[in-house]
């Protein structure tokens, strides 16, 4: 790819010579068209999810894997699920060019390493029933490329998300996801358009991944983990509005049943017997 649109010229100039207020529009209105950008990729991203859920189903796992920003939000993305959704922290693991250092630090030439990718996801004996999403704003790190190839000819099903058109991810993975942002407001900075576009996305792919799974009720977390104050709360409003019951009698069911959803299943089917032991 001669001339990828992540590397392409930013629209504006002169950067330094903008006042704040100016600044911040200007990159408020390039913000702006992403969702536009993810729109145009909805039956891509439907695609993936489709595939990925049966194999969910079967015990199957998904693997994020990337470099840098990319690598960053799909840990962020994976480690958010379990608190969320109450699955444990197998069912979507993110993986990170460097190791886990490199959340935090630049891990120098990480991302260079084609085969170190397959070598991390060994570690987990990743098979046939898992999935691998390959993340990548300029769609050729050879981190991501690598696995993804690596992972094919291992028989699983492989996914990737690029900022660019054509790219190596895109022809390798079995479901591409091209999110065509456009250059950057600061030139090549691809932790801005592209990186909001790729946590937008993994939200969306998680979260319908988790609600086709079962997980969600209603509109409502119901298998979120009571892991602080907030979240208990949360939990008695959900009672409260489900069950139709006062806040006192929905914190003392909750914390008994210490589950949102365990709680509501009880209820609704004792609730004519006068007991709930």
């Amino acid at each position: 790819m001669s001339n990828p649109i992540t590397e392409q010229p930013s629209k504006y100039n002169n950067l330094e010579k903008m006042d704040v207020l100016e600044l911040l529009s200007s990159i408020n209105a390039e913000d702006k068209t992403v969702p536009l950008a993810i729109e145009k990729a909805l039956p891509q991203i439907s695609d993936f999810v489709t595939a990925v859920v049966p194999k969910m189903e079967l015990g199957g796992r998904l693997f994020y894997i990337g470099a840098g920003t990319s690598g960053r939000l799909g840990v962020l993305d994976a480690s958010e699920c379990p608190p969320t959704f109450g699955v444990t922290d197998d069912h979507i693991i993110g993986l990170i060019a460097g190791g886990d250092i490199a959340l935090r630090k630049a891990v120098e030439n990480a991302e260079d390493d084609a085969n170190q990718a397959w070598k991390d996801l060994k570690k987990f004996e990743i098979c046939e029933n898992d999935v691998l999403l390959g993340i990548a704003a300029s769609g050729s790190t050879p981190y991501v490329v690598g696995g993804i190839k690596k992972a094919k000819e291992k028989g699983l099903i492989t996914g990737g998300i690029s900022c660019n058109e054509n790219s190596l991810l895109t022809i390798e993975a079995d479901y591409p996801i091209e999110l065509i942002v456009g250059p950057e407001f600061v030139t090549g900075s691809t932790r801005m358009k592209a990186g909001t576009a790729q946590k937008l996305v993994l939200n969306m792919i998680s979260t319908a991944i988790m609600i086709q799974l079962g997980k969600v009720k209603g509109n409502k977390m119901v298998d979120m983990q009571l892991s602080n104050k907030k979240l208990v709360e949360r939990g008695v409003k959900m009672i409260m509005d489900e069950l139709n019951i006062d806040a006192d009698l929905a914190r003392l069911l909750l914390k008994k049943y210490k589950s949102v959803r365990k709680t509501i299943d009880l209820y609704k089917d004792r609730l004519n017997t006068n007991s709930l032991d």
